[in-house]
């Protein structure tokens, strides 16, 4: 190397070290040249313990796994859409790869969520040499985007899934069930002469009772894979994936003791609290049906338990 590639060596070398956005730098082996002091800020971790080594991953995670860096030298590319929640690529190596991901950060102590770049330099053979990374801690924007995401999927008063949710979660489960030929069962809940309570004790008080139901609901589905929803108004409903109709029987019994125990004055009502009626039912999607059959079915089973006089459960007619 010339005296004067050598200066520019040097230069490059203490410019990527004073840089404000950390970054680090591997070699053709996945062992790190270069460790600059906004990465050691970043991570807790100097550049004495990592340079010259293969252990940069402990800088961010609690066991061994390849980082962005890693996978551009040793050409695995096909494993980033794996190992990061989000990721993109400008299509080559050229243009260098994007990607996103929740890091442990082991010496911080605490999560971070960390965007990265890494692009690859090639010799004038077209040799790799050395893959750089640049990270971004984008944690605040992040949680921020995750808590306006749960506030759209919420519903304001009850505070579980809204219609919009519902919506998504039961065409999810419905495509899910098709494929696997595997029952979904649906609950359709209604608060009983509702009206008359809103008419009897205000508006006020019935927020209050849906809130109510709505929790208590709630101690009877805790399943993850399962979704308690306010449908709409005064109903509610209950999405169950790979349940048939007894599972689907318990739980809707269950929802119905409940929100009976919290004994809820209802005095226009003929039992004297606030009651329930539930519709269920139960389909194992067919080829040619839409998620609405579903829908269809147990609406008519509700339609049946606030006809038969209210305060039970009722099972839909297939």
């Amino acid at each position: 190397m010339t005296s004067s590639a050598s200066r520019e060596h040097g230069f490059a070398i203490h410019l990527m070290q004073h840089l404000v956005v950390p970054t680090f730098v591997l070699d053709a082996d996945c062992r790190v040249l270069i460790w600059n002091r906004a990465c050691e800020r970043l991570t807790g971790v100097e550049a004495g313990e990592l340079v010259g080594t293969s252990d940069h991953w402990r800088a961010f995670y609690d066991a061994p796994r390849p980082c962005l860096a890693d996978l551009l030298v040793q050409g695995r590319i096909g494993e980033i859409e794996d190992l990061y929640v989000s990721s993109d690529s400008g299509g080559t190596n050229e243009h260098g790869y994007h990607a996103s991901n929740w890091c442990v950060m082991p010496r911080l102590g605490h999560e971070l969520y960390l965007t990265v770049d890494a692009g690859a330099v090639y010799d004038g053979d077209g040799h790799l040499i050395a893959v750089v990374e640049t990270i971004r801690d984008m944690t605040d924007h992040k949680r921020a985007q995750l808590a306006l995401e749960h506030l759209a999927a919420r519903d304001g008063l009850t505070g579980i899934a809204n219609r919009r949710s519902f919506d998504e979660k039961l065409e999810r489960e419905w495509l899910r069930g098709k494929r696997d030929q595997t029952p979904i069962s649906l609950l359709m809940v209604d608060v009983d002469h509702f009206k008359r309570y809103n008419d009897t004790y205000g508006h006020q008080h019935g927020d209050a009772c849906l809130r109510q139901v709505a929790e208590s609901a709630a101690t009877v589905v805790f399943r993850p894979s399962d979704m308690l929803a306010r449908y709409g108004g005064e109903e509610f409903s209950v999405i169950l994936p790979n349940t048939g109709m007894d599972g689907a029987m318990i739980v809707a019994s269950r929802i119905l003791e409940s929100v009976a125990a919290l004994a809820i004055p209802h005095s226009a009502s003929e039992i004297g609290h606030v009651s329930l009626s539930i519709g269920v039912a139960t389909v194992v999607p067919g080829l040619n049906e839409h998620s609405d059959t579903l829908i269809k079915v147990a609406d008519a089973a509700l339609y049946k338990a606030k006809h038969a006089g209210r305060n039970r459960v009722v099972t839909a007619d297939m």
